[in-house]
């Protein structure tokens, strides 16, 4: 699918791989609707791109939110495609070092909005694509993102390991299911990658990530994840993939 033109959703598309998502779509000519929280700087990034890019402020876990977001897409046309970036971390242990079980509430948080957040999404983006028009031989494309935890997650990351992880397994299901509405769905698993999540660490410590990383020996960057997104969503034979994008990086323990 063609980006020039199309009407796209980018979830947590204020910051990091999202807003590279935003700008990418954008400069290839596509109309982007960024959802994110309230607290985000949404606006600010919408005014700052321009042409054709809308805020709406939405929790990915909400369905009249995300239904809001959807209403104002479909204002600037049909819905072609969905870039889904939201989501958060939270480490726990299993059992704490004071030999207490590790807290449900947190878990339950972490995955109600990362993988309970994605399903939200790709059901109410496919059901607005559904109803579009084909163009060639097929109706829009969602991208997910999961991560390199899904496969190695390292000591305290089990709430967030056991949601991407069920991104991962999510994946091909949903191309499947959505085969016969001609609507594709593949996933990104991102490694280490220089977002303001990891601005918040020491310059040691992002160091340290970019050093463990084989070939190029350095942080992703945004845009390069943003690559991939438009890749995904202009090559019509991409579908019910999860693609590792981590310059060949495998986690270690901790």
């Amino acid at each position: 699918m063609k980006i020039e033109g199309i009407t796209a959703v980018v979830t947590g598309g204020a910051s990091g791989l999202g807003r590279a998502a935003v700008e990418r779509l954008v400069a290839g000519g596509a109309k982007v609707v960024i959802a994110d929280l309230p607290a985000s700087d949404g606006d600010a990034v919408a005014r700052e791109i321009g042409a054709g890019t809308r805020f709406i402020a939405a929790d990915v876990t909400s369905t009249d939110q995300m239904n809001a977001v959807f209403d104002a897409a479909e204002e600037m046309g049909p819905l072609r495609a969905v870039v889904h970036c939201a989501g958060r971390g939270g480490p726990i242990r299993v059992v704490d070092k004071n030999g207490e079980p590790g807290p449900l509430d947190v878990y339950e948080t972490v995955v109600r909005i990362n993988l309970i957040g994605s399903f939200n999404v790709l059901r109410l983006g496919a059901a607005r694509m559904a109803k579009a028009d084909l163009i060639g031989d097929e109706r829009g494309v969602v991208v997910l993102t999961s991560s390199v935890a899904a496969f190695e997650g390292q000591i305290g990351q089990i709430p967030y390991a056991s949601a991407k992880a069920g991104i991962v397994g999510m994946t091909i299901v949903a191309a499947r299911d959505l085969a016969g509405r001609q609507i594709r769905v593949c996933t990104i698993a991102p490694g280490t990658f220089d977002t303001p999540i990891l601005a918040r660490v020491s310059d040691e410590a992002r160091a340290g990530l970019a050093a463990a990383v084989p070939h190029p020996r350095r942080l992703g960057r945004p845009d390069e994840f943003a690559m991939l997104a438009e890749q995904i969503i202009v090559n019509p034979m991409l579908n019910g993939e999860t693609i590792r994008l981590d310059g060949a990086i495998r986690m270690p323990p901790r």
